[in-house]
This record gives C-alpha cells, sequence and structure tokens, in this order.
C-alpha cells in the first residue's frame, strides 16, 4: 500500500509576495473589469465593481486604518456574515499590513472574548448592531480591544472620512512591506473537541494555494466566463482561500451570498459557474428534490432517473457508456436533471465540496445530472486544501491527489500527515501544542486515512473519535455516521459504543424536511416529538442503519439506535460553526440515554449480536 504522495509545485512564490500582490496583479491585468457584484438590498440587481473601483474602496478604508492608528501586525477582528463588505476589510487590513482575525457572526459572547483576548485584538468591526451587542457584554474584560465599528450603521463611511485626507503613498509604503512570510490571518477552529485554537497562517500560506490552482484548476478560475456565489462563513477558512483565487484569477467574478435562506434565488440570479459547498448542502438539494417529487408516478421517474445519474457516472469511469444508458441520460435530463440545474443557477458546472465525507452516492449522482463535485479535503492548519480531486482526474469516494506542491504520508497508525508551503506557521501563544502538531517536519491532522496505488487519499476516521468495544474492536464511527445523515428524515448521527458490548447511535431528525417526508409516506403531519415514536418512521431509519451497516463488518455494525427529541445546533452548543458536532458534548449530556440504549453503565462485557431496533430517547 502507498504511504507517500506528492504532486510538485507549478510556481514558487518569491519572498516579496503577499496577499496584497494578488489583487495589485489583478487591477494591473483587467483593471476596468468586473472583479465582483454586489447586492445592495437582498433582492436588488447584482451591482458590477471593477477591479480598479474594488481597489480604490480597499484604499479609502486603509488610509482610515492608517489614521485610526492601527500599526503592521496589529489583529482586526471582523464578525459578520459573508458580504461584499467582509472581503473589503480583509483586504484593507492586509493593505496596512494589519492582521484580519475572522469571527463567526453566531459565536457566543463567552466565544468572542476568547477569540478577541488570545489573539489581542485592537478594532472590531460588527456588521449590526446585534453584534456589537454580543462583543459588548464582555468587553470589560477586553483590555486591549478600543472600538467596535458597526458596519451597518455607516463605520465604513465613517472610516473613509477620517483617513481622507491621507495621501495613497500612506497605505503603498506600508502594502510593499509586507512579505511572504508575514502572518496574514489568525484562524481560530471550531472547538469541536475543546476551547478554539488560533492557528497562524501566513500571506505565502496563502498564495502559494492561489496562485497554484489559478494555473492548475484552469477549469474553474481561468475558463470564459467563469463566476461564483460565495455562501458559507468566510470566518472559515475554505471560503476565505475561495475569495482569494477568485481575485487571484485572470477574470473570474465573485459575488457573496449572506443569507442561505436567498441561497436558491441568488443561485437563480447570479448564476454561477462554480460553488464551493460542504455535503450538507447536496444532500438538502437531493433530498429536497425527492420530496417535491411527491408520490406515485412522478416520485418513480425521480428514482428511476436517480439511478440512472448514478449508472452513468460510473460508466464514465469504466469509459463504456452503452447507446442504451445515453439515451436514457437523455431522457432523464429532460424529465429530472435539467429542473435540478436550474434551481442550481443554470450555469453550474462544477463544485467543491469539503469539511466532511461527501459519499460515493451523491458523488456520482450530481456528476450524472452534469454537475461534478470535486471532493478534497483540508484543515485550518492547512490554509484550506490539501488534496482534491481535479477535473480529468476524479476518483468519486476519494479526497484526490495531493495538491500542488503538497504531500501526504500516512503513518504507521493510520495517521494522516501533511507537508508543503501551505502549512501554518503555529497555534498563536500555544508553543507546546505547536511543537506537537508539527513534530518531524510532518503537520499531524490527527485524521485517518490511506493512500491508493494511484496517490489518491481517502479519509476514514479520526483518532480521537476511534471507539474501542468492549470486545477490543476499533470502530472509526465517520463511514456509518455519513451514510445514515444521508436520508432525508436524518439531520445528525453520533455514533456510540466505546467499552460497550456493541456499536449504537444517537439519532437526531430533520424538522425541516419531516413535514413533506410525512406527505409523501402518506402520514398526517407530525411533530419530531411524535415522528421519534412513530413505527413508519423508526422502520424508515431501520433501513437507514442496515444500509450503512452494508460499508462495514459484522463487529462494527450499528445494532441500535436512539431518536432523540431535539436536534444539534449551535445555538444549543451542540454543533460548531462549520456544522461539526461537538462528540464529547454530545456524549457527556446524554449519558443516560446511551446507558439506556445498553441497559445501564458500561460495564466489560462480551459483544452480543441481535436485530437492529430503533428506540426514542
Amino acid at each position: 500500500m502507498t504511504t507517500l504522495a506528492s504532486t510538485p509545485a507549478l510556481v514558487d512564490v518569491p519572498p516579496s509576495t503577499s496577499i496584497n500582490t494578488i489583487l495589485r496583479e489583478r487591477v494591473a491585468r483587467s483593471g476596468e473589469a468586473v472583479l465582483i457584484e454586489r447586492r445592495e438590498t437582498p433582492s436588488g440587481p447584482w451591482l458590477p465593481v471593477t477591479a480598479r473601483a474594488f481597489e480604490d474602496e480597499v484604499f479609502g478604508l486603509a488610509r482610515g486604518l492608517v489614521a485610526r492608528g492601527i500599526n503592521p501586525g496589529d489583529r482586526v477582528a471582523i464578525m459578520s456574515r459573508t458580504r461584499y463588505e467582509w472581503t473589503l476589510l480583509d483586504f484593507a487590513i492586509w493593505a496596512v499590513g494589519a492582521v484580519p482575525v475572522p469571527v463567526y457572526e453566531t459565536s457566543s459572547a463567552e466565544q468572542v472574548q476568547w477569540i478577541c483576548s488570545d489573539a489581542g485584538v485592537r478594532l472590531l468591526f460588527a456588521e449590526s448592531a446585534q453584534h456589537a451587542d454580543v462583543v459588548g457584554r464582555v468587553r470589560h474584560n477586553l483590555p486591549l480591544l478600543e472600538e467596535i465599528l458597526v458596519v451597518d450603521d455607516g463605520a465604513l463611511t465613517d472610516l473613509r472620512g477620517l483617513g481622507a485626507h491621507l495621501p495613497a503613498l500612506a497605505v503603498t509604503e506600508r502594502r510593499d512591506a509586507v512579505r511572504r512570510d508575514d502572518v496574514a490571518t489568525i484562524i481560530y477552529t471550531s472547538g469541536s473537541t475543546g476551547r478554539p485554537k488560533g492557528a497562524e497562517l501566513t500571506h505565502g500560506n496563502f498564495v502559494h494555494l492561489v496562485m497554484n490552482a489559478v494555473i492548475g484548476v484552469p477549469e474553474l478560475l481561468r475558463a470564459p466566463g467563469a463566476r461564483t456565489l460565495l455562501f458559507l462563513p468566510l470566518a472559515h477558512v475554505f471560503a476565505r482561500f475561495v475569495e482569494l483565487a477568485v481575485i487571484g484569477s485572470p477574470a473570474a467574478v465573485l459575488a457573496h451570498s449572506p443569507d442561505v435562506k436567498n441561497l436558491v434565488a441568488d443561485l437563480g440570479s447570479f448564476r454561477p459557474t462554480f460553488l464551493l459547498a460542504v455535503p450538507r448542502v447536496f444532500e438538502k438539494v437531493y433530498n429536497s428534490a425527492e420530496q417535491k417529487a411527491g408520490s406515485g408516478l412522478k416520485r418513480r421517474v425521480f428514482h428511476w432517473a436517480s439511478a440512472v445519474a448514478g449508472r452513468y457516472s460510473r460508466a464514465l469511469d469504466a469509459d463504456s457508456v452503452s447507446a442504451g444508458l445515453r439515451l436514457q441520460h437523455a431522457l432523464a435530463d429532460r424529465l429530472v436533471f435539467s429542473a435540478l440545474r436550474t434551481a442550481m443557477g443554470g450555469s453550474l458546472q462544477w463544485a467543491v465540496s469539503g469539511g466532511a465525507p461527501l459519499g460515493e452516492r451523491l458523488g456520482h449522482f450530481y456528476r450524472g445530472i452534469g454537475i461534478t463535485i470535486l471532493e478534497g479535503y483540508g484543515l485550518t492548519e492547512t490554509t484550506a486544501p490539501t488534496s482534491v480531486n481535479l477535473p480529468g482526474r476524479t476518483i468519486i469516494g476519494t479526497v484526490g491527489p495531493p495538491l500542488f506542491g503538497t504531500a501526504i504520508q500516512i503513518a504507521e497508525d493510520g495517521e494522516i500527515l501533511l507537508g508543503g508551503p501551505h502549512i501554518f506557521r503555529g497555534y498563536h501563544n500555544q508553543p507546546e501544542l505547536t511543537a506537537e502538531a508539527l513534530a518531524g517536519g510532518w503537520f499531524h491532522t490527527g485524521d485517518l486515512g490511506s493512500l491508493d496505488a494511484h496517490g489518491y487519499l481517502r479519509i476514514t476516521g479520526r483518532k480521537k473519535e476511534i471507539i474501542v468495544t468492549a470486545g477490543g474492536k476499533n470502530v472509526a464511527p465517520a463511514v456509518l455516521e455519513d451514510r445514515v445523515r444521508a436520508h432525508p428524515l436524518v439531520s445528525q448521527v453520533v455514533v456510540v459504543g466505546d467499552q460497550r458490548p456493541f456499536i449504537g447511535a444517537l439519532v437526531t431528525l430533520d424538522a425541516e424536511m419531516l413535514p413533506g417526508w410525512c406527505r409523501t409516506h402518506g402520514l398526517p403531519q407530525l411533530t419530531v416529538a411524535e415522528a421519534r415514536e412513530h413505527p413508519a418512521v423508526l422502520e424508515a431509519l431501520d433501513r437507514a442503519v442496515n444500509h450503512a451497516n452494508e460499508a462495514v463488518s459484522k463487529a462494527e455494525s450499528v445494532r441500535k439506535i436512539s431518536v432523540l427529541d431535539i436536534d444539534f445546533t449551535e445555538a444549543n452548543g451542540y454543533l460548531t460553526p462549520s456544522i461539526k458536532v461537538k462528540r464529547a458534548a454530545v456524549i457527556a449530556d446524554f449519558a443516560d440515554t446511551i446507558d439506556a440504549l445498553y441497559g445501564g453503565p458500561a460495564t466489560p462485557t462480551a459483544p452480543t449480536t441481535g436485530s437492529l431496533r430503533a428506540v426514542g430517547r
């Protein structure tokens, strides 16, 4: 089995290069061409912003930051949804040599306090008065925080006015002094396993990935008319990388969608050619389409078309698409696929998925309908992508080969180790954790995986999440959880069974999908509390778990589940802002539920067998 894979860089980053170089070169190439399209109201027209006009706005804000007393290296926080002003602030802060610190707009006061205190934030931009109020609750514990500026209250206009008297030279001298190895941002991990850690990412980390991606993935970033709509939080490294990649491209256009409730309408009006998303988005689109098909003939047609999409995609892999399958695919396209593509804007050809496994079923389905999802893998500490499937070099079910200039090694215990110019500098204020994570010249991810003969990476789980049953069987929960979560009724899954006689799972229901599922299955409208005990729902969940069990051995299979009467959300503390379950919190708070699943607390017992049964909490 292959244990090491690497891909050579297509271009190296000179020491004098920074993120500022990316914008400067885009303006030099195509200053009067459109760089960004923005909306002033949620349903208003998309207004073009040229590269030169964007740079002028950046300079106006940067002069204001200089007048405000922000110095090179100072930390400036941004707490906002994904919107045009975030991108403006990012580049203005970089232009004066300062360091933007992103804060999720859903963060609690306690989380804001930790991030701003640990990073030493001097100035904070809050999107709204509500965000400012969250910060205000803990401001007495933030002696370094000098001011909170509210974007919706005209803070950017005021900032421009503050620096209007300064010459452009006040900015250009600072901008040009920023170097490749300077810290560009401190991004705090989402904290699924404890208090967030601040990953220090350099200008070179980002620029290396951007410069290589622009050359190496021309189908997305260099194609005529290339455009993307950014809706994932810009507080997350993945969205931040795409923001920079678009600006670093020859002519691609960027737009922002701050509210996912308007995403479908925004996709329809903006018509992106490529998209960045997480697997949950693709699951929701598929499940919603299935529900809209209703029952009877339309539902049968949808399932037939879905099967055709999967067979067509797999036949493409084998280079053996028969004439009969081509005819079926053409018919399915007219009946089903074209409507799905229209719902995603009509021009979408490519999507990049990360953050969690997508699954082969969805990968083949979307490619079969004409939208190829390029699944990739990366972490905050790797500045987002470290491996990704590429157009023409895709193996569905993997997260692709190492990206240009990066390397992957599989340790003896299966841990994924990563190397390359995209690896972070270290954890802010945590030298011991940094030394542990960067031991031996490799970044130790804590993830488990394998490399196939082609050097493509497969993710199998997290080292810290490995479950050891009472019988000594090691079980990686991710495979089971991802498969069960694909069912339209399911919102979240947490597989349990550490020191238990068999594997079990906690399941939460998707309240948004429940009404449509009930309607298409001839059931009355059920509340979550009613559904979790309804025989038809429990039977459907049993089938979903049995399907998941097909991917693992009998000893690893889920034998029993408990359906909870709540969902895991960011608001109740069980999800991170990047939609990862806080497993430790769930297991601690639902200890009684887990004990009930097994008939009592954990005791050393031999593995048991038995039929699956879904039960209430």
